[in-house]
């Protein structure tokens, strides 16, 4: 179990959704936060309603010097949680280049950024906890989700790839792959979306794994399994199965 008292952990996209209930789990359990996204008012009223400490520094995960600047305010960190994204679905055949370029620029390449600008802090002090946000749509593609799973994608392996380096130092790091979950994003969805999971019980799940060693956690487990298992399954049968029709 670890230790949350005192800890101080970064919070980037942690305006609203996902991001501001994982925040208030870890304030709860007794780590400062501080709380980064680019909508400044957003996070003041995050931070209003946490129990402990906490400070606002507005980041836009797209901008290099943005980034460096937040990490150079934020200070020491024992953790950093991203959780930082954006989301509209859409198929290759409506292609629109800024949507899928911005799916790429903040969701994987920001989160390239915001690690980038901290990582070498903790490696050196052999500390540290590192946690990121992939997607169930990252594992394999998926219609309708081109920009979106391309960048989780992203996410996972850069998570993996650090994992393997760094699972034998003191610094530890986790990623998470939550399916649907409630937000203003999936409100754009015109799809049945299966084992809808709100805000606080994504948290609840993604705080658990950050309790333990556990590198990885993909979530909910039925529905993970699927696409888990959907891995090793030959293109011509997955293509059947969820190929655009």
């Amino acid at each position: 179990m670890r230790d949350w008292t005192g800890k101080r952990y970064w919070m980037v996209g942690a305006s609203e959704g996902l991001g501001a209930a994982l925040a208030a789990k870890l304030s709860s359990a007794g780590a400062e936060v501080i709380l980064s996204a680019r909508s400044e008012d957003r996070l003041h009223e995050v931070a209003a309603t946490l129990p402990g400490r906490s400070s606002v520094v507005p980041c836009d995960v797209s901008d290099g010097a943005s980034v460096r600047e937040a990490a150079a305010r934020a200070g020491r960190l024992d953790g950093l949680v991203f959780t930082a994204g954006v989301y509209w679905p859409q198929a290759a055949q409506d292609w629109v280049p800024d949507q899928v370029a911005a799916m790429c620029d903040i969701n994987f390449t920001g989160a390239a950024r915001v690690v980038g600008a901290v990582i070498g802090d903790m490696v050196e002090r052999d500390a540290g906890h590192i946690v990121l946000t992939g997607s169930l749509a990252g594992f394999r593609g998926l219609p309708g989700a081109t920009g979106y799973g391309a960048s989780k994608a992203g996410v996972m392996a850069l998570a993996e790839g650090m994992h393997a380096d760094l699972r034998r130092t003191g610094v530890t790091v986790q990623i998470a792959n939550p399916g649907f979950i409630r937000t203003r994003l999936t409100d754009r969805n015109d799809f049945s979306m299966p084992f809808l999971m709100s805000p606080e019980d994504a948290a609840q799940r993604m705080f658990e794994m950050m309790c333990t060693d556990d590198f990885k956690r993909s979530f909910p487990s039925p529905f993970s399994w699927l696409f888990r298992g959907g891995q090793i399954l030959p293109d011509w049968l997955w293509y059947r199965l969820f190929g655009r029709r």
